[in-house]
């Protein structure tokens, strides 16, 4: 499903852009009572923070045009905040740095920067700058392509159940078209999860990154002795193929091995290919797939084994 045209998503993704640029001031002239505008600010930030960046590699960074960092550079040689440097190989790539005074005025309005957003900080209840400062790398993540810090397995939660079904219904319907049959069919699952739960032979796998729930996996008792089902596999897309699903499916393979099943099975659907490769990965076989009509589509569903007698 293609989301680029969608004029909501636009008016919501401008409307937050507004309420940010007025919340932190960044349409003022100049910011948080410096002489400096927001580009010059950042210019300076970036010498700050780098050795010997050259002009070139400034208009990378900021994608800011040659004649306005040229103009603004020669304003902060005239005030004697930078100095440029030889280049060891020479030519006309010159290393800019910032010089003593530089650096002083530089501290200054990061300190004034500091101040201004902590006051907005301080504003706010415990609770809102929790959600404020993880809906930031939320933010940075997805505009920097990044899947952010490390994965986290960790159990399950108060809450935990009713976000699986709830990310799981939007994720199908988004990307297969699905209708809230599949909601029922989870809020059943997991209904039934909690009813009959053996921790003896049962568990659940929340995966985290940063803090932040990014898939799921179940493993439930099945109908048979000796048996175990892999259930509700679910990944983030913007996490996926970056282990994981893996790590999801790796971790209740060895539970379910731990705990004395000699099998594990799953149902899914042949239209979910990146699940399919990763239980192909782990060594589970397709044993049987047959039509159905579900969700609204006509799909055809798989089910697929794994003998845990085997290493």
């Amino acid at each position: 499903m293609t989301l680029t045209n969608d004029h909501s998503d636009v008016a919501a993704l401008r409307a937050f852009n507004r309420l940010y640029t007025n919340r932190l001031g960044l349409l003022n002239a100049h910011l948080d009572q410096s002489p400096f505008t927001l580009t010059e600010a950042r210019i300076l930030y970036e010498l700050a923070h780098a050795q010997a960046l050259t002009a070139a590699d400034l208009m990378r960074i900021l994608q800011v045009d040659r004649a306005q960092l040229s103009r603004t550079l020669k304003r902060f040689a005239d005030r004697g905040l930078l100095e440029k440097a030889e280049h060891p190989q020479g030519g006309r790539r010159q290393p800019i740095s910032l010089t003593a005074l530089g650096r002083e005025t530089f501290a200054a309005l990061e300190e004034n920067t500091r101040t201004a957003i902590g006051a907005l900080l301080d504003t706010l209840a415990p609770a809102e700058r929790r959600r404020l400062i993880a809906a930031t790398g939320i933010v940075s993540d997805v505009l920097s392509k990044k899947t952010g810090g490390e994965l986290h397995l960790r159990d399950l939660k108060p809450g935990d159940l009713g976000w699986i079904i709830h990310r799981q219904t939007i994720l199908y319907v988004e990307e297969h078209g699905w209708n809230q049959e599949y909601e029922a069919l989870a809020a059943g699952i997991l209904a039934d999860f909690v009813k009959s739960f053996d921790p003896a032979r049962e568990a659940a796998w929340i995966a985290e990154i940063d803090g932040r729930i990014v898939g799921s996996v179940f493993l439930v008792a099945g109908d048979k002795p000796g048996v175990a089902k892999l259930r509700l596999l679910y990944v983030e897309p913007d996490t996926r193929g970056c282990g994981v699903g893996a790590a999801l499916v790796s971790a209740c393979i060895e539970r379910a091995r731990s705990v004395g099943y000699h099998t594990l099975s799953l149902w899914t659907n042949s239209v979910l290919a990146p699940a399919r490769r990763l239980y192909q990965r782990a060594g589970f076989i397709l044993v049987e797939e047959a039509p159905h009509h579900s969700f609204g589509k006509d799909l055809v569903g798989q089910t697929w084994s794994l003998d845990l007698r085997e290493r």
